[in-house]
């Protein structure tokens, strides 16, 4: 029998190593993340911090549902930063939106609905793409992590619904 509670841990480990590249690209390659970039960061560390979580807690019943929804609200906002990213990085030049003020300057100007507006309306650095590997830029491998840590984590957590289950026939 597979151990759940490692499963969740090794999400997490994923979680933070994928964090780890986003870090090294910034600092040793000098790729400046751009605002959606960043919110893509703060989505990994939800979703890190999640498993960790789950992985802690190695919940019931209860739990189960609330993780899961957890889990879903922070790899569904990272599939939603990811692939604005992309639909803005696939517009023609001419389409792209001119470059807007940084995100710590609408941190400190904007009240927080104005600045998750104004990111998600996407800039002219977000359409920037400086690397790529095996053909997909940051964003696009970004989604593909998402959408893996999204699958892996319900079927994770069904998985220990089932072993509740078994657990309890077994009780019986």
């Amino acid at each position: 029998m597979i151990n759940l509670r490692w499963c969740f841990t090794l999400a997490a480990v994923v979680c933070a190593a994928l964090l780890g590249a986003g870090l090294y690209l910034q600092h040793v390659m000098d790729l400046k993340p751009c605002p959606l970039c960043i919110f893509q960061r703060v989505a990994f560390i939800a979703l890190g911090i999640t498993f960790t979580l789950i992985a802690l807690h190695y919940p019931r019943r209860l739990g189960i549902l609330i993780y899961g929804v957890l889990l879903s609200i922070c790899a569904l906002s990272g599939i939603g930063f990811a692939a604005r990213q992309l639909w803005l990085q696939s517009l023609p030049a001419d389409q792209v939106p001119a470059c807007g003020p940084g995100l710590s300057y609408m941190l400190e100007r904007f009240p927080v609905s104005r600045m998750i507006e104004r990111v998600f309306v996407g800039s002219g650095e977000c359409a920037e793409v400086s690397w790529r590997l095996m053909g997909l830029s940051i964003a696009g491998w970004s989604l593909i992590w998402f959408a893996l840590l999204l699958v892996f984590g319900i079927f994770a957590l069904r998985q220990r619904l089932i072993q509740l289950g078994a657990n309890i026939r077994r009780e019986l």
